[in-house]
C-alpha cells in the first residue's frame, strides 16, 4: 500500500510538473534590436519599424497570439532570452554553429551576404594587401566582427561599436575606412541615404557559412522547441498566403529570402 501511495505522488508530481511547463503561447514576447535599419529601427515618435518588426508581427499573428515586443541592445540579445526578458529573438541573427550551442533557431527567414564599404576611389582594387593597415569599423559582437577578426584581425585595426548607426556616423567622419556589415542593411541603411552618397560597395558577396550562417533565423530557449515548431509554420504560411512577399516589397526589390 506504502508503495503504491509513493507511486501515485510521483505521477501527480510529474503531471503537475508538466502542467506549470505546458504554454499556450496567447502572447508572445519578442526581443529586437530597433537600431539596424531598414530592419528595425526607431521611428521619430518612438515607434519600432522595420523588416524585422513586420515579419515578427505577421508571424506571431499566424500563430494566433497577441505580440510584445521588447527593445534590447545587440550585445545582451542572447543573455537577455535565457534570463527569459522575452521569449524569441528576431533581430536579423544569422543562424550558425556557434550561437546553436547557446539558443535554438527555426529555419531562416532571410538571408543577404556580407559585405565591405568605403569612401568612392579610396580603394581601387580591393585584396588583402589594400585592406592592410586600415581602420575597419565593424557592430561588436557580431559574424561580421567575428569574420574581420579571424580573417584581418592581425592586420588591420577593429573598431567596435554598440549599433550601426554609430559605424555610419564614424565613416561619414572619417574615423574609420571602412566598414563590414549586411550587405542590404549598407545599402538600405546608408549609402542610399544622402550621408552614403559618397561610399561604395567593394569586393565581393561574402557568405562563408563557417561565420555567416546560413540566413537569418528566430532564436528561442532550447527548452521551448514547441515554439520553434510554431514559428516554422508560420514562416510556410506567410510565404505561401503572400503576407512575406506584401512584407519584402514595402522594403526591397529584390528576394530578401534567398534561394
Amino acid at each position: 500500500m506504502k508503495k503504491l501511495l509513493i507511486a501515485v505522488a510521483v505521477i501527480a508530481l510529474v503531471c503537475a510538473v508538466g502542467t506549470v511547463q505546458a504554454k499556450d503561447w496567447k502572447k508572445v514576447r519578442i526581443g529586437v534590436e530597433g537600431a539596424y535599419p531598414p530592419f528595425s529601427y526607431v521611428t521619430p515618435d518612438g515607434k519600432l519599424e522595420g523588416f524585422d518588426i513586420d515579419i515578427a508581427r505577421a508571424l506571431v499573428n499566424a500563430m494566433g497570439a497577441e505580440i510584445e515586443l521588447v527593445a534590447q541592445d545587440w550585445d545582451g540579445i542572447i543573455p537577455a532570452l535565457l534570463a527569459k526578458k522575452y521569449d524569441a529573438i528576431i533581430a536579423s541573427m544569422s543562424i550558425t554553429e556557434e550561437r546553436k550551442k547557446k539558443v535554438a533557431f527555426t529555419n531562416k527567414y532571410y538571408n543577404t551576404p556580407a559585405k565591405f564599404i568605403c569612401k568612392k576611389g579610396a580603394i581601387q582594387e580591393f585584396s588583402s594587401a589594400a585592406l592592410k593597415g586600415k581602420n575597419i569599423g565593424v557592430q561588436r559582437a557580431t559574424i561580421h566582427d567575428r569574420y574581420l577578426t579571424d580573417n584581418y584581425g592581425k592586420d588591420v585595426t577593429i573598431k567596435r561599436y554598440g549599433t550601426q548607426d554609430e559605424a555610419y556616423l564614424d565613416i561619414v567622419a572619417g574615423r574609420v575606412d571602412i566598414l563590414l556589415a549586411d550587405s542590404v542593411a549598407l545599402a538600405e541603411g546608408f549609402l542610399k541615404k544622402p550621408e552614403g552618397q559618397d561610399f561604395q560597395f567593394i569586393g565581393p558577396d561574402l557568405t562563408d557559412p563557417k561565420w555567416f550562417g546560413i540566413g537569418a533565423g528566430i532564436a528561442c530557449r532550447k527548452e521551448d522547441k514547441d515554439l520553434v515548431e510554431l514559428f516554422n509554420k508560420a514562416i510556410v504560411q506567410i510565404r505561401t498566403d503572400g503576407t512575406y512577399k506584401k512584407i519584402q516589397d514595402k522594403y526591397f526589390d529584390f528576394n530578401v529570402y534567398g534561394e
